[in-house]
């Protein structure tokens, strides 16, 4: 939905901040964790901040996607094909951080076991659904957390593009004082 509005409303504003932070805290947790041993004093405790916090952005991301359809927005600035690419990146982005909610919970409950959340609630096991159901999702997991890093990247260094180059409102937009 989009209006005469100059900035993105706060709760936007601050979802996106909260959401971009938590995402590349996140992966930068998921490949320290790679190397990890069994042995190591963070075995058992780095995967379940990341279970927890991954349970927490996929309700953010939920709410985030609510909010956007029921709230209003400042008009995509930039040549067409700079508004369609923006449109496509951000859609690209939702899609995969569901693809990675949905194959980080195929992990986590493979053996049939909830994911508790920060001892708040356990989100329940489903089982194994498949053979090979937690190497398969943990593949996917990987690769799609890269492509996500690399299309943030591009998000990121697009929105410094417009601001420092074409010196729009794209990035004073997100902040909350565009002109």
């Amino acid at each position: 939905m989009t209006s005469n509005v100059n900035n993105y409303n706060l709760i936007s504003r601050i979802v996106h901040w909260i959401t971009a932070l938590a995402v590349v805290g996140m992966f930068a947790l998921g490949l320290w964790m790679m190397e990890l041993t069994y042995y190591s004093e963070w075995y058992k405790t780095a995967p379940y901040w990341h279970k927890s916090v991954g349970i927490i952005i996929a309700a953010l991301t939920v709410f985030r996607v609510i909010w956007k359809l029921a709230t209003k927005a400042p008009k995509t600035e930039g040549k067409p094909y700079e508004v369609v690419a923006a449109k496509s990146v951000h859609l690209a982005m939702y899609f995969l951080l569901f693809i990675l909610f949905f194959s980080g919970y195929l992990i986590s409950t493979s053996d049939g076991r909830g994911i508790e959340v920060f001892n708040w609630f356990v989100i329940p096991g489903a089982g194994e659904l498949f053979p090979n159901q937690s190497d398969i999702a943990g593949q996917v997991h990987y690769y799609v957390a890269i492509t996500l890093i690399g299309l943030a990247s591009i998000h990121a260094l697009a929105a410094l593009k417009h601001h420092f180059i074409d010196k729009d409102n794209t990035l004073r937009k997100m902040v909350g004082n565009a002109k």
